[in-house]
């Protein structure tokens, strides 16, 4: 039976108001708005700290961050890059006409298969742009083994991978960059809005003046930058949003294990495995409908539809369908088989702070009543 209010699948986390409303006194009062203010300057040092990087450069959105990425690492030619992602990763390859080249993925953590970048690399070949999918982190030890012997770069779309650690070690730390989003359905969120992470100052320093119009002072321009500023409004917003990041990441790992256990055993529903010695972040919950199970994918999506339950066909459908880029020699259904299977199944279940023991035990009661 339908119901009146539909569960989203997600939905930010907003502290409370009241406790935002000081910040927003201290914004009028000073009318200090955007280019690098006090509070943009203070959740610069948090975050880093917080996710354990040296350098971060605070962006209004994380597409424009991924965009900027490339540019700092003067990127030619073509980018390996999956296909199971949201378009902003390939789009920012082509925002800065490159070429993308899709390689198939992994069908545990579908992330890039590192046995599949290799053969996809030419003379042209000057990055890697991996995403660590739903916050599992891809096979950072393997990606590097090949950029090093081929003398590529890596960026990694780290959007889903907020606090996500192995072994103890921020995700964030590997590659020449990570690229975070602070978008609205993430576990972190600043409205809109993404980070760069840097391995040292001087490449801070690039970013920096790239996300300003390349700026390096009042009258001096080193480069053709955008406009990436971080506004006080919402970098001030991080500054509370900080304050209960982690008790949002406990609720999302506490409902994620409800889904496994109340999910274990239905026949045609395969939930994929937590990888060992990662701190993982609860960012998504997919499963994948199988053949074993009585409805189809896209019939349980509707089911769950007709009932307010807004869960997401995500990825679905992949980069490589999309008018852009299907004409591309590597977006070929035959070159991506795994990821193709996976499109088709995949079904990513409501997962957010706020989401009532009750809601939940509705949706799994849904899922096993098939």
């Amino acid at each position: 039976m339908p119901v009146n209010k539909p569960l989203p699948v997600t939905q930010p986390f907003l502290p409370p108001l009241e406790e935002f409303i000081p910040y927003l006194q201290q914004i009028w009062d000073s009318r200090w708005l955007t280019n690098g203010g006090r509070f943009h300057q203070e959740l610069e040092a948090a975050l880093a700290e917080y996710l354990g990087v040296k350098h971060l450069c605070l962006f209004n959105n994380g597409t424009v961050a991924l965009v900027t990425a490339l540019q700092c690492l003067r990127i030619t030619g073509e980018v390996v890059t999956t296909p199971y992602s949201f378009v902003a990763t390939a789009h920012s390859v082509l925002w800065n006409n490159l070429r993308p080249v899709f390689v198939d993925i992994d069908p545990r953590t579908f992330n890039l298969d590192p046995a599949r970048i290799e053969p996809a690399i030419t003379p042209a070949t000057t990055a890697i742009m991996p995403v660590h999918c739903y916050g599992t982190p891809c096979d950072v030890d393997a990606i590097q083994r090949i950029a090093d012997i081929y003398g590529l770069r890596v960026i990694y779309d780290a959007a889903h991978a907020f606090a996500v650690r192995r072994k103890g070690v921020s995700i964030l730390e590997y590659g020449d960059l990570s690229v975070l989003s602070f978008h609205a359905t993430k576990v972190f969120n600043t409205f809109e809005g993404g980070a760069i992470i840097c391995p040292d100052a001087k490449t801070k320093q690039r970013v920096d003046y790239l996300k300003n119009f390349g700026f390096a002072d009042e009258v001096t321009v080193v480069a053709p930058g955008i406009n990436g500023k971080m506004n006080e409004v919402q970098s001030a917003f991080g500054l509370l949003q900080l304050r209960y990041v982690d008790e949002a990441i406990a609720h999302r790992l506490r409902i994620d294990a409800r889904y496994r256990e109340g999910l274990s055993g239905v026949s045609g529903i395969e939930i994929p495995q937590p990888l060992e010695d990662v701190s993982h972040n609860g960012s998504y919950f997919p499963v994948l409908v199988g053949p074993g199970y009585p409805l189809s994918r896209d019939a349980l999506y509707d089911k769950l539809k007709t009932h307010g339950i807004l869960a997401r066909r995500y990825f679905y459908p992949l980069i490589s369908d999309m008018p852009m880029y299907r004409g591309l020699p590597s977006a070929t259904r035959e070159n991506l088989p795994v990821a193709q299977r996976v499109a088709q199944q995949v079904l990513c279940l409501p997962i957010f702070s706020d989401l009532s023991e009750s809601d939940q035990s509705r949706i799994i009661e849904l899922v096993r009543g098939a």
